[in-house]
């Protein structure tokens, strides 16, 4: 139908303007902060835009439910300023056209959230960490220089390099000094190279082929052990990186995990979706008011609605990952809640026609 497919060409375009908008906002945030983090030496120069791509592949979910509201929303400001739901009312048409239109643009619209949220953004994360890890290990060699002492750990862990392999990763005739309590250990190795523990987030280096020597300085009693391979700890793994590592697991291996915090990534992973359904209907109710002079008031308490919506699905979610919420109440609740404010919305002409009546 002409009018359908005018009214849905009328939010896409806006929905069009408003993702490049807020993903230029938010890319522009990250890109600041991955250029401080190549400044200090933390991140190779050449990780910065492949990082960045990667991470607003991630944010999609999270950016794709509030694109379609305000898109909806402003769309219907603006046919409303300019009469045409006036002529459209004229001819008989009614709200319940607009609800379905919309219904039908959304149902759409969330198949393309679900393929993001279920699939593209965790590979996405996933790519962002297996960069970061990389860029960890890279500012470790690139800081450190044959024939130059390197110090980690505060001081800690000393590392003297004879020779660095033309990859730029493996070490050769590699000295390390760790201080531990009032304990002494000295490490020397034919190779090194440094790793990161995928689960942890920890950062090692690998001695291969050498001999460690542990004692007390100024004592006699050393410890001499010869090995093939011995892992030494430079730095732990930060508390941020289990909950990174959560969105980054597959959406099919999330499905067979039973733990508190993998049901609540899954049903945060859901609510994109069920957001993507709710809040164009909810955009198109909220356009029923009419505010005279302030024109643009619908949109402001519908931002605030959805901001509410948005903290209380977070605030769900942390919770029960801490199994401090039961499981299956999680985060269906505030979907509920909000269709519950929807349904108000919609019924609230005909409450105030019955509430009139009553009082007549």
């Amino acid at each position: 139908m002409i009018l359908e497919r005018h009214i849905q060409r009328e939010i896409l375009e806006k929905a069009g303007w408003i993702l490049g908008l807020l993903l230029l906002v938010l890319a522009s945030n990250r890109f600041v902060e991955y250029l401080a983090d190549a400044a200090s030496g933390e991140l190779p120069a050449e990780f910065i835009l492949h990082m960045l791509g990667m991470k607003v592949l991630a944010m999609l979910p999270k950016v794709l439910p509030i694109g379609i509201f305000l898109a909806v929303m402003l769309a219907m400001s603006r046919m409303a300023r300019d009469k045409e739901l006036v002529v459209m009312y004229s001819a008989g048409i009614s709200e319940n056209f607009q609800l379905a239109t919309v219904a039908r643009l959304a149902g759409r619209y969330a198949m393309l959230v679900l393929a993001v949220s279920f699939f593209l953004a965790p590979w996405a994360e996933g790519r962002v960490q297996e960069l970061r890890d990389r860029a960890e290990v890279e500012s470790d060699v690139t800081g450190i220089a044959a024939g130059q002492f390197r110090e980690f750990s505060k001081g800690d862990r000393i590392v003297y390099v004879e020779r660095l392999a033309r990859d730029g990763e493996l070490m050769e005739d590699v000295f390390l000094q760790v201080r531990e309590r009032n304990r002494l250990g000295v490490l020397t190795s034919d190779r090194a190279r440094f790793e990161t523990d995928p689960r942890t987030g920890s950062r090692y280096v690998r001695f291969e082929d050498g001999r460690r020597y542990l004692g007390l300085p100024g004592a006699l009693n050393y410890q001499v052990t010869e090995y093939r391979a011995y892992a030494v700890l430079l730095q732990q793994g930060t508390p941020g990186t289990a909950a990174d590592e959560l969105e980054a697991i597959p959406t099919l291996q999330l499905l067979r995990q039973t733990s508190p915090a993998h049901l609540a990534e899954l049903q945060w992973r859901l609510s994109a979706i069920i957001a993507a359904l709710l809040l164009p209907l909810l955009g198109v109710a909220m356009n029923r008011f009419s505010f005279n002079e302030h024109r643009y008031a619908p949109v402001f308490v519908a931002v605030a609605i959805y901001f509410i919506y948005s903290n209380l699905l977070g605030i769900s979610k942390t919770l029960c990952k801490r199994d401090q919420l039961p499981a299956f109440i999680g985060l269906w609740w505030v979907h509920l809640l909000l269709i519950g404010v929807l349904l108000l919305i919609l019924h609230l002409p005909g409450l105030r026609r019955w509430l009139r009546q009553r009082r007549a």
